[in-house]
């Protein structure tokens, strides 16, 4: 196998890799997300995805799979196979092993936790490791950054939103003493009109608090951040009246925002309406019992899916079709889509 450069690895083992959805239980699935989910199973090899072009195991996909599959029902014995594989994979997931090196990669340890705990497994002791332990490792008791998601690393941290969700989610549902901090530092990602930004302060800032960067870069908008924190506090057991406003207003931001025709844009980089954000961002308003924006937000990304169920990431890339090159778009756009496509709770 070709060892792709370290950074790389990183991204696409989970540590910057967009994720999925948490808490997810399995639920009665509309036509759309059955098609959606058996294309899903079709794209596992021995319980993984892997990439062909750059030939390595994508254990942050293969995760963000094993979760729609769940998602959207009907697909056990699938699962459980991810669940082994990942579980026998997890130290090349989550650590530096594979690259002689002691880091540790928050994020994907994160999404590693809250995988074990959707499909079912244990938590701590998923391939021997104890996820809660080592993501308890990550969060931070330094004074100015409690409770923030940091990677284990003498180079970049690579820690975001994104993984902070999944920490704050997976910790809380685990009983974790550093939930709660966790929780905290999630909220205060959150801006004052309702959205969630995607990366943090400089570890060094005084203000690591979304209102309070002094730039306007450093706060802006990202749906795919927004929902996932969304689904993901929403799946905390008795959340506290803070949770429940936070949610409360980002799915008022998250309606508001969403385009005449029921797409969703992404991030500074991603504003074009795509089949990922619009995927998440239904599953989030669906979750919440915003039933018309769910609604047309499925139908928006239902015109991009194929017969065969993979869902495309937008137009273009519906009219260019799959090929080696883009197999891996089709799969991210269709694990993150699928969800969103059965609209669970509405």
């Amino acid at each position: 196998m070709i060892r792709m450069p370290r950074l790389v690895a990183a991204l696409a083992s989970g540590a910057l890799a967009l994720g999925l959805t948490v808490g997810a239980t399995g639920t009665a699935s509309a036509a759309p997300a059955d098609r959606a989910g058996n294309w899903l199973e079709k794209q596992l090899t021995g319980g993984l995805i892997h990439n062909d072009v750059y030939d390595f195991d994508d254990y942050g996909l293969t995760a963000d799979t094993g979760m729609a599959l769940v998602a959207v029902g009907g697909h056990r014995k699938a699962v459980k196979q991810v669940s082994r594989a990942l579980a026998t994979n997890v130290d090349s997931w989550t650590t530096g092993v594979d690259f002689g090196s002691s880091d540790v990669y928050a994020g994907s340890v994160a999404k590693a936790l809250v995988f074990a705990q959707t499909a079912g497994a244990n938590p701590k002791d998923f391939g021997d490791v104890n996820l809660v332990k080592r993501l308890n490792g990550r969060i931070s008791s330094e004074k100015g950054t409690v409770g923030r998601l940091r990677d284990k690393t003498s180079e970049t941290d690579y820690a975001n939103t994104l993984g902070q969700a999944y920490a704050a989610a997976g910790l809380t549902n685990a009983g974790s003493k550093k939930a709660k901090a966790a929780v905290r530092f999630l909220l205060a990602q959150q801006c004052e009109a309702g959205f969630f930004r995607l990366y943090f302060a400089d570890a060094d800032a005084s203000d690591q608090t979304c209102d309070g960067a002094a730039k306007k870069k450093d706060r802006a908008p990202d749906t795919d951040a927004t929902a996932i924190a969304v689904v993901g506090l929403q799946s905390i057991d008795k959340p506290s009246a803070q949770v429940r406003k936070s949610i409360a207003s980002a799915l008022a931001w998250l309606a508001r925002t969403q385009a005449r025709d029921g797409g969703f844009g992404g991030g500074p980089s991603t504003k074009a309406p795509n089949a990922n954000s619009t995927g998440l961002a239904a599953w989030a308003l669906a979750q919440g019992g915003e039933c018309g924006a769910a609604k047309q937000a499925a139908a928006w990304v239902r015109k991009l899916q194929r017969k065969n169920g993979a869902v495309a990431y937008d137009k273009a890339a519906l009219k260019a079709g799959v090929s080696a090159d883009t197999l891996d778009q089709w799969r991210r756009s269709t694990a993150q889509a699928a969800p969103g496509l059965g609209r669970p709770g509405c």
